[in-house]
Formats: C-alpha cells, structure tokens, sequence
C-alpha cells in the first residue's frame, strides 16, 4: 500500500532530554512540503557530535530531538517542486547544505551554505525544518530535527539543498559515513591543510575523523604521519591506513609537541586534530613548524572553551585554520567520494568496526565513549 502523501509511522531514537539515554518510540513523519524529500534511512553512523549535543554542558540543546547526521537512505517521496529525486533514488542525507545560490556557494573560498542552522541562529543544531515546524510528533509532542538530517529515525524528512543523490550500486552501510565521519577527516588534510607530497603530518585523535586524516595525509603524498592517540589499540588500523609513527601521550614525561618537535627537526608541516579538547588544539599548533606549519581544527569543543594562542606563534609563520565538513562543497563532492570509494580510492570498510540493529543505538555510543569502536553503524 502506498505511502506517499500519508503520514508513517516509524521507530526512531529520542532523546528527550540532556544526559539521558536514547529512547526508541514510534514516531509520526509527515509527509514532504514543498522542495522536500521523505527518505527511509537504511544506515546510519554513529558519530561524537550527536553525544555533544546531548550533553548537559551544551546549554543550548532543543528537546526532545532526532539526532542523527551521518546516513544514508532510499527516497520514499518527494514534495512539490522537487524536481531532482524521484521515489527509490539512494541518497545522502547532508548536514552540509548546498543552495547553489548565496553567496558562499558562489564562492570557491567555502563550502558553507546560508541554509545552514548554525548561520541562521548561531546557537543550536536541534533545529525545526526552514518554515518553523516540524515533521516528527511522538506521543502529541512536536520533536525537534537535528542538522536538517535526523538519520536517527526510520524516515526522515530534509529540505531539498540537504540531499544528494549516489551511486545506485554503493552499500549504503558503507557509504553512510561519508555523510560525515569520513569526509570530514579525509576532506581536513586535502582541502583545509593543503597536506604536500614529501611533507610530514601528525594527527591527534585516531577514531573515524582522524584515521580518515591519516588517509587523506597518504594519499596527498606525506612522507611521515605521526599518529597521536592514548589508546595503543587504534596502532595498527593507524599504520594499515599510512602511519608511519604511533605515540601515546601516556609513554613520555615530556608533552607530545616537544616529543614530536625533537623527532621531526623542528616540527612537523601540517596538525590535525580530531578530538575537540583545546589542550591537545594547542599541542597540535606548538608541534607544527616556524616559519609555514599549519594546525588544522577538526574537534568540537564544548561548554564555550577557547584556545589561547600566542601571537609569537604566528608572527614566526604558524597557521591555524579549522574545517566543516573538510571543506567538501556537499552536493557537488559527495557523489564523487562515493565513486572514489566504489573504485577502491580509499578504505572505507575499515573505518566500521560494528554494524549494530538500530536499537543497539545506546550500546553503539557506550562503546564510542569507551574508545572500543572507530565507527559503529545502525541498520534498520
């Protein structure tokens, strides 16, 4: 029985509010509006950033909320006006908008979007679709959308600039990461950092975001990758994927920047860092170089911390530069990572260390938390 212009019932993950656990209820997803597509997600990814947004020190978190960003799905219907999507299309959700028409699509010096929430309130990603409602009702409650994707439910519904169509044959409990976790690292080293063939790098933080830095050093041509991690066990997967040095922090009374400084003749020519704690923000600048190293933010810090930086540091040539969705342009880059995967580019596969059922959701983000996964995916 056909679905389309009906409202479906569905399982998703609810977070009703901050620090609680992810409760699965059924859900009410009305159907598309005008320039919007209803996408059944297939897979999704489980990624950090959905655990900051719940987090008691985010103030500004809006609840209950579908989270969820890093998926991938089939398209169940489309709105009116929707002219590139048809029912059955596989599909990316993006967090990452792409109008096509402001004035940072227009330019090639960005690849932020003004659809975008965070430009539109600069406070909160928990967020309500562009015309201030919502598609999700639980129990006669409105539920708040999250980055203009919410991959955490069965069917979800996204403005038409945060889709984009791929490769009917990809296995989308593969290519979800590419929705975020990947990209994001990957994009870091070759759009953000401009990582150079001969040059050395040192990434800090080996989970999805950073191993994909690790891959995206490699393949710009690094000769020499630190990989920078207090967890031993994220070593091989590291080296399998181009490092050439593994350190733990914990192995040397000095801090890593010096250790990495005496190692590398002075430093290292790109830093990325994949973790969002300032400290270690601050570390990865001090090991860069004087006179050209460049310090590449990836990680979110929470709770309004800041970085302190010297101005010395950048008097004496250090840049510090921070990336969104690795600098990928969404709609035009993310079909062409996905043919880069399906034609083998890179290793995607390794980044998955679990494929869970969707209602393992609260097991999948224990072992992120605990550092026992790269990635976790959920399938419905």
């Amino acid at each position: 029985m056909s679905t389309v212009g009906k409202v479906i019932k569905c399982k998703a993950a609810i977070a009703w509010e901050a620090g609680s656990l992810f409760s699965i209820e059924e859900v009410e997803v009305a159907p598309p509006k005008e320039h919007e597509i209803r996408v059944k997600i297939v897979a999704t990814g489980v990624c950090r950033s959905d655990a900051h947004a719940i987090s008691p020190s985010f103030k500004e978190g809006l609840f209950p909320v579908i989270l969820g960003h890093e998926g991938a799905g089939i398209v169940e219907s489309t709105g009116p006006g929707v002219t590139k999507f048809k029912p059955g299309d596989k599909v990316i959700p993006l967090y990452m908008p792409q109008c096509g028409q402001c004035k940072f699509c227009l330019s090639p010096k960005t690849n932020l979007c003004e659809k975008i929430s965070k430009i539109k309130t600069a406070i909160s990603d928990q967020d309500l679709m562009p015309d201030g409602t919502s598609r999700f009702t639980c129990k006669g409650k409105q539920i708040y959308h999250f980055m203009g994707t919410s991959t955490f439910s069965e069917y979800t519904v996204v403005a038409e600039t945060s889709l984009v169509k791929i490769d009917d044959a990809a296995p989308l409990e593969k290519v979800c990461l590419i929705g975020c976790g990947f990209s994001t690292g990957y994009g870091a080293a070759i759009n953000t950092a401009k990582v150079e063939p001969g040059s050395t790098c040192a990434v800090f933080g080996l989970g999805g975001v950073g191993l994909s830095a690790v891959m995206g050093c490699k393949v710009s041509g690094a000769s020499r990758i630190f990989a920078i991690d207090i967890n031993k066990d994220k070593f091989s997967l590291a080296k399998e994927l181009g490092a050439t040095d593994c350190l733990n922090p914990q192995d040397f009374k000095k801090p890593i920047q010096e250790v990495i400084t005496e190692m590398n003749d002075g430093g290292v020519d790109f830093a990325i860092e994949c973790i969002g704690n300032v400290a270690v923000m601050n570390a990865a600048l001090e090991c860069t170089t004087v006179g050209w190293g460049t310090c590449v933010i990836v990680g979110v810090a929470v709770g309004g911390q800041t970085i302190a930086v010297s101005p010395m540091q950048l008097i004496m040539g250090k840049k510090i530069n921070a990336t969104f969705f690795g600098g990928w342009k969404s709609i035009d880059s993310v079909p062409k990572l996905v043919s880069d995967y399906m034609a083998k580019k890179f290793n995607l596969d390794a980044l998955v260390t679990y494929t869970l059922p969707f209602e393992k959701i609260n097991k999948a983000f224990d072992l992120m938390c605990e550092g026992k996964s790269t990635r976790t995916v959920l399938v419905f």
